[in-house]
């Protein structure tokens, strides 16, 4: 048979740069697909409708009329199942054999398909069946030879691609994980899902469901035993039978695995060096200690994920990840023997730890080579505190990657599902808890509570485990009730008033008193500056902490971080006098800043090309955006695009035209409402009561300045702009419409991305309605409520606009001119993304620390798989990435660190005073400037006593004797 065999109905392909589950899940009608689901799951038949023979030369015959030639038997979709794949790009019930491999792999989706097939078969695990919960016994409709046979002739034409193994090595081994194509079963998964359904129908099995899904060791086997006996008669039949089952699974995991057996993957193999390696790695098994065979299992994966390319045959590659997946489960199975009685072996097992992760693909090899050194940078008998805080923070980083890695892999389609299927969450936290990275967090946070004793630097977060894997990234402190949000958090609403947990924080997120984080993500987002500006408390935990977090949600809570990045969270009850006095009225008050208004000129009623703008001009004519931007014109002109500047007169001109029906100017009712507000508040009401009419009015004047007319003599001055400065039509020139006001950059306020940016517009009318676009966007409700918290006069907030072209960049970012993380003088921060607009949006940026000698760090590498890029017609393309390969050369590094030492020169010399924040990009290996402002932090947050007071002094010098007994 031939099981490459493509059926007309199944070919659903998009075309490129459409990624379903990423853009088009807003199309998706989930309350359809959730009905779709709830009537399968009682449907004898599930998604199918019936039997049928699918041949070769296209024909499908009825059950007993068997194909004259090649040909498979299976069922038939519903016609809904098949619409949905056409329509929505999703595939329920997805039947391998006849499929086509294109189609199936998905390219041009991100993969989405075999990715939903995946998540399908979590699903099936932890919801008794899903859609098939009736259909699983229905007779005939998927065959388990046909679709083995399929899924091995499936990884050997993808296998036999260098390319795809490079670039989606992780991913790939994933799916020989979940793709039938041996005769093997996940029994990890199965054993996990199995206790969680005994758990979640019996609610006393709690606790042993979270200790064989954390640390789950043979000794289990009887405890699950003893608490069946222990319920008795408490025990429904099916329970009796769920928990005898789930122990017969415990004992197919924990059965221990034949060693020999492993050589029968090598059969496969051509190449002879790597045959002869994995057979003395068998034949040396038989008689060595737990920790010598789980240390060579380690070594021998990496050796196959270092090898695996010099293997030639995709049968051979096959049998390698097979082998290597083998490798793995068998130290998941061992690892509760390797002791820690020491330091020494505690660090060894973290070690070999994070390298069985990295050779399971978590990490990528140019990764795992920055990460290796601080992992084995100690020496025989002991080690300083750094060296054993640069090692934990390496084991964190390996584990924070591999799970960003997951996300960025797999989360888009899980994101999908959770709009039809709350489940689908679980599915992320699944492939990390089916893996060694499970096991290399409880290890780093037995080393991290070690490092705490010895140097008194510990969190105190309510009463989490492994509190070793919080680590503090903005100083601050906030009291407020606890909300935690696991799934999506883009568009949510927030309350100004609590702590927020994210998963990932929304891109556009408005004021909260504070932040927690799963990973560091962008250190320099417009989100994050924001935070350290404010002096909003941020802090990066695990994704197990989330979990624990979760019983914590919709209490009131005190949280700080301190100076040296430790973390305190408690209950109100618990808080001390101090803490409570931190807000008292007078303590909370912070320094209000008034906009300057003194020196702005309002005259100026035409544009302004930047050669006629500097730094002397921010607040006069335009806002620092532009004046910071016509100052690197100047100093750097090469490396700045021609531009102009529409200035506060000419956005002022238009707001005293009299409104269309009303006997009012649109600047008169912009004053009104900040008059009325300041009424309102003097009368006794409420500040939500304020907040609220002021939004609503707001909303309103945002809608009237859209619709406002553009007067003749700006029209035909926009004419000319385009062709003296832009050589090009009005229509004809893509340009970038930036929104830049007189608040923004103030001494102590960065007001970063708070207001818009309209990407490469071509269109005249687009530009024209873009133009009135960005001049409303100042008063957006995200906008406005973190100007609320600084200005005494957010009425005289003035917004000109930079116009200038877009540069295609190959990849774009952030520099900041100091230190983000080590408030370092000496070095330089930089995070990139690919394509345009990078880092600055929230993204899983590539970060690193340059020291100005040149030395580099890396700080976290990309986990953004999309990508932005500017098409000449206007708009943006989306594109997919992987993670291979960095996105910062030796090169960029060298050009940056000099580019940033010329910068500081520079500015300073025209007294703007710094450190720097700067927007920039790389096309064709040139440096192009888009924006330098001041980068702010919260003085308030960092001279604060109290956050003095819970830092403590360490030596980081101190020795310790690796022979230390734990």
């Amino acid at each position: 048979m031939k099981p490459f065999k493509a059926l007309l109905f199944f070919l659903f392909c998009l075309p490129l740069f459409v990624f379903s589950q990423h853009s088009n899940s807003s199309t998706t009608d989930n309350a359809k697909i959730k009905s779709m689901i709830t009537s399968y799951k009682a449907d004898a038949r599930g998604p199918y409708r019936d039997i049928r023979w699918f041949c070769e030369d296209g024909t499908i015959n009825m059950p007993k009329e068997p194909c004259e030639g090649e040909g498979v038997q299976h069922a038939r979709y519903k016609e809904e199942v098949v619409a949905l794949g056409e329509q929505n790009h999703v595939y329920l019930g997805q039947i391998l054999a006849s499929s086509d491999v294109e189609a199936f792999w998905d390219k041009a989706n991100y993969h989405s398909r075999i990715k939903q097939y995946m998540l399908e078969k979590y699903l099936k695990s932890v919801d008794d069946g899903w859609i098939h919960r009736k259909a699983q016994f229905y007779r005939g409709a998927i065959q388990a030879e046909d679709e083995e046979a399929w899924g091995k002739a499936f990884f050997n034409e993808l296998l036999a691609n260098d390319s795809y193994i490079e670039m989606h090595f992780y991913f790939l081994r994933q799916a020989i994980k979940d793709v039938p194509h041996t005769g093997d079963d996940n029994v990890a998964q199965l054993m996990r899902s199995q206790s969680k359904a005994v758990a979640d129908a019996y609610e006393p099995f709690m606790n042993l469901r979270i200790k064989i899904h954390g640390q789950p060791e043979v000794s289990d086997i009887s405890k699950v035993e003893a608490f069946k006996k222990s319920q008795g008669s408490k025990l429904t039949p099916g329970l009796q039978k769920d928990l005898d089952e789930l122990v017969t699974t415990m004992e197919r995991f924990f059965e221990p695995m034949k060693v020999a057996s492993l050589s029968d993957y090598l059969k496969d193999v051509t190449n002879k060096d790597i045959v002869s390696y994995l057979n003395g790695f068998i034949e040396g098994y038989t008689n060595a200690p737990i920790t010598e065979t789980i240390e060579a299992s380690a070594d021998a994966m990496w050796f196959i994920r270092e090898h695996m390319l010099e293997e030639s045959t995709p049968q051979g590659r096959l049998a390698l990840f097979d082998l290597s997946l083998k490798l793995e489960l068998l130290i998941t199975k061992q690892i509760a023997e390797y002791t820690e009685e020491d330091l020494k072996s505690l660090t060894d097992k973290i070690c070999y730890l994070s390298m069985a992760s990295a050779a399971s693909g978590y990490t990528e090899l140019w990764e795992w080579d920055q990460l290796q050194v601080s992992l084995s940078e100690k020496s025989n008998n002991e080690a300083t505190l750094e060296v054993l805080q640069d090692l934990l923070i390496a084991a964190r980083q390996q584990l924070e990657w591999g799970t960003g890695k997951n996300s960025a892999v797999f989360g888009p389609v899980v994101s999908l599902y959770e709009g039809f299927e709350p489940l689908a969450h679980g599915f992320l936290d699944d492939r990390i808890r089916g893996s060694v990275a499970l096991y290399l967090g409880n290890s780093i946070g037995k080393l991290g509570n070690f490092i705490t004793e010895a140097s008194s630097l510990s969190n105190h977060v309510l009463d989490l485990n492994n509190q070793s894997h919080i680590h503090g990234l903005n100083t601050g402190y906030a009291f407020g009730e606890l909300v935690v949000v696991e799934g999506s958090a883009e568009n949510m609403e927030v309350n100004p008033n609590n702590i927020y947990v994210f998963g990932r924080p929304p891109s556009d997120l408005k004021p909260v008193a504070g932040i927690l984080n799963v990973s560091e993500g962008n250190l320099v987002s417009h989100v994050q500056l924001l935070a350290r500006n404010l002096g909003i408390p941020n802090a990066a935990v695990s994704s197990a902490n989330v979990a624990s977090f979760k019983k914590h949600a919709g209490e009131k809570v005190f949280y700080a971080v301190s100076n040296s990045g430790t973390v305190i969270m408690k209950s109100e009850s618990d808080m001390t006098d101090e803490e409570h006095r931190l807000f008292s009225k007078a303590e909370q008050s912070h320094e209000m800043i008034t906009v300057p208004v003194e020196k702005i000129k309002l005259d100026r009623n035409t544009t302004m090309s930047l050669s006629e703008v500097n730094a002397a001009s921010s607040g006069i004519y335009c806002g620092p955006k532009a004046a910071n931007l016509g100052e690197l014109k100047q100093n750097f002109p090469d490396h700045v695009v021609n531009g102009f500047v529409i200035p506060f007169g000419v956005f002022l001109e238009h707001m005293k035209q009299t409104i269309p029906g009303r006997e009012q100017t649109y600047w008169e009712y912009l004053n009104s409402i900040f008059a009325n507000a300041r009424q309102m508040s003097e009368q006794g009401e409420s500040a939500k009561a304020v907040e609220d009419y002021q939004l609503k009015e707001l909303a309103q004047l945002r809608n009237l300045i859209i619709e406002m007319p553009l007067t003749n003599s700006f029209l035909d001055n926009l004419e000319t702009s385009f062709t003296s400065i832009l050589e090009g039509e009005l229509g004809s020139v893509p340009v970038f419409l930036r929104s830049d006001t007189n608040m923004e950059d103030l001494k102590s306020f960065t007001g970063a991305g708070l207001n818009l940016t309209l990407f490469n517009v071509l269109e005249k009318e687009k530009i024209i309605k873009g133009i009135k676009t960005v001049w409303a966007s100042p008063y957006t409700e995200r906008s406005f409520k973190w100007r609320q918290k600084y200005l005494t006069n957010p009425e005289n907030v003035y917004p000109s606009i930079v116009v200038i072209p877009g540069v295609d960049n190959d990849f774009s970012g952030v520099m900041i001119t100091k230190g983000v993380t080590s408030g370092k003088t000496d070095e330089i921060t930089v995070a990139f993304s690919r394509g345009v607009g990078g880092a600055v949006d929230g993204q899983a940026a590539e970060t690193w620390a340059i020291a100005s000698n040149g030395g580099y760090r890396l700080i976290a590498p990309s986990r953004e798989p999309f990508y932005k890029s500017l098409p000449k017609t206007g708009g943006t393309e989306e594109h997919v990435t992987t993670f291979e390969t960095p996105i910062v050369s030796p090169e960029t590094r060298r050009q940056v660190n000099m580019f940033s030492k010329t910068l500081v020169d520079k500015m300073e010399a025209q007294g703007i005073q710094g450190p720097y924040d700067v927007e920039l990009g790389f096309k064709d290996g040139k440096l192009w400037l888009f924006q330098v402002r001041p980068f702010v932090e919260n003085k308030r947050a960092k001279s604060s006593t109290y956050l003095e007071s819970i830092s403590p002094k360490v030596d980081m010098q101190k020795t310790l004797s690796l022979n230390t007994k734990l």
